[in-house]
């Protein structure tokens, strides 16, 4: 199992639960694909775009189930960036953890991938 996360407001994903669907957050429908990240890239990813918000969760995802609708595309510095290009099925989310906001403005990710 190869584990990809998402960060997304925990109102959005609580929305996607009672739907049983994930379509993604705005800027993902707007750029028609669900922006993920790796392990190895997901503390850059939240510092860049998340940085100062809070009620965030963090997504673990299965990335084996999802097929070849998962497609890693170069991104940020060139790197390989896993995007989905369709909805997230809930059958590949393995778990979702709340992404504490720590005093300076960053993300406490620690204990959390792995």
């Amino acid at each position: 199992m190869t584990l990809i996360f998402k960060i997304a407001p925990a109102s959005l994903w609580r929305k996607a639960e009672d739907s049983g669907r994930f379509d993604g957050a705005p800027f993902d429908i707007a750029d028609g694909f669900i922006h993920f990240s790796t392990a190895e890239q997901v503390e850059e990813t939240a510092a860049k775009y998340f940085s100062g918000q809070e009620g965030l969760v963090l997504i673990a995802v299965d990335a084996t189930v999802l097929g070849e609708a998962l497609r890693f595309e170069p991104s940020r510095g060139g790197a390989l960036f896993p995007h989905l290009y369709g909805y997230l099925p809930h059958n590949s989310v393995k778990w979702v953890k709340p992404l504490r906001l720590l005093p300076g403005g960053g993300h406490d990710f620690e204990g959390l991938l792995q």
